[in-house]
């Protein structure tokens, strides 16, 4: 949102709102870390485990992740927290998950079923 000392969005409302302001003030470039924000979000969600609420990481990206590695390792421990992680790529990269060693998700550490 624009607000690194309180970044959250409440409701769709407030996620299109900061996704429509960060089009006017935010320069894309590399590289592409992903890993600190999803350890940022996690760390929040790990505080807040009584169900009062969910969060939703929105990263919408026009480049192929360069720490793919610690982005894996950071989803990972991250799976039981009470969050969600959506990537959306966007523009002429390729997002194909290849990045790094890549792969379905049972490569990443999750067990399906």
């Amino acid at each position: 949102n624009g607000d690194a000392a309180n970044p959250a969005c409440s409701g769709i409302e407030g996620v299109l709102e900061a996704y429509h302001r960060s089009l006017r003030s935010v320069q894309l470039y590399g590289p592409t870390n992903f890993a600190p924000v999803v350890n940022h979000v996690a760390r929040s969600a790990a505080a807040v485990l009584d169900g009062s609420q969910y969060f939703v990481l929105l990263i919408i990206t026009d480049g192929v992740i360069s720490d793919m590695a610690q982005t894996k390792e950071a989803i990972v421990n991250a799976a039981k927290l009470p969050m969600s992680i959506i990537i959306v790529g966007v523009g002429q990269a390729e997002f194909d998950g290849k990045g790094g060693s890549g792969g379905p998700p049972q490569a990443w550490g999750f067990q399906s079923g």
